[in-house]
């Protein structure tokens, strides 16, 4: 995308968000024991937010208002503060709730920024571990200052797959139809709980390839730019771009076996 005047690089926005994030993820990090004992449903109940998450999201906005104060804010529980600037930030506060409560090692804080609709810098930080990945546009995904690649993973059958699933109960009863159906054309499937985490770890090539249907702005902002600065297909199913509907991450050798053995189970369709 061209340079807009006056809005800072996608390496001076990256900068800010991992800042941001790591101070973030310490708030998570300590807040835990406090937290997990004031835990509050949304959607479902099995769809948990804690203190928290609350918390870390305040933090974070206000941060940003600091840095950035006529920036916007989407983020996953005080949904898309005004805006009077061109950049917007992308923000799950802790990815992986459930892990969280559970005390699993795998929850994160997930930022990204949007310029005029395009994300071009996000960072994804797993709080539990310390474990960070960046990426900004068109200047590839890193972590640790390692450049990454995906997987070179040619074969489904061959293939580590991840995925996700939804809190209605219908919605998941679809997915793990087509759970059933894909699971005997790969390797096997991994279920982490952040899709974030899983984007990144795609990225990483520690999954061959992740999909996922329900998925928000903010599970996959940060996460799916890391997966493409990778060099991963980032989309939907049958030419439709990545969405609630589905979104599919592989090596481009990987993805149109994927893609048609998702489209052949109707993974974007169901409730």
């Amino acid at each position: 995308m061209a340079e807009n005047p006056g809005v800072p690089t996608p390496d001076e926005l990256l900068v800010i968000a991992v800042r941001t994030a790591r101070e973030a993820a310490a708030t998570a990090r300590r807040m835990r024991a406090e937290a997990i004992t004031d835990v509050q449903t949304k959607s479902t109940d099995t769809d948990v937010v804690t203190a928290a998450d609350k918390a870390v999201e305040r933090q974070v906005v206000e941060a940003l208002r600091v840095e950035r104060p006529g920036d916007g804010v989407l983020g996953e529980e005080y949904g898309d503060t005004t805006a009077t600037g061109a950049v917007r930030w992308i923000l799950d506060p802790i990815d992986g709730t459930v892990n969280y409560l559970y005390g699993l090692p795998q929850y994160a804080v997930s930022l990204a920024a949007e310029v005029e609709g395009t994300v071009v810098a996000g960072v994804v930080h797993n709080a539990a571990t310390g474990e960070e990945w960046t990426a900004t546009l068109g200047g590839g995904a890193w972590r640790d200052g390692r450049r990454l690649g995906g997987s070179a993973r040619t074969t489904l059958d061959q293939a580590l797959v991840g995925t996700g699933f939804g809190y209605d109960a219908a919605r998941r009863a679809h997915q793990g139809a087509v759970l059933a159906g894909l699971i005997t054309q790969v390797r096997d499937i991994r279920r982490f709980g952040a899709a974030s985490l899983d984007l990144c770890m795609a990225a990483e090539g520690m999954l061959d390839a992740y999909y996922e249907k329900g998925l928000n702005p903010w599970d996959h902002a940060a996460g799916g730019l890391v997966a493409t600065e990778a060099g991963l297909t980032v989309s939907g199913l049958d030419g439709a771009a990545a969405s609630s509907e589905m979104l599919v991450a592989a090596p481009s050798a990987l993805f149109p076996a994927l893609h048609d053995a998702l489209s052949k189970l109707d993974a974007s369709g169901g409730p």
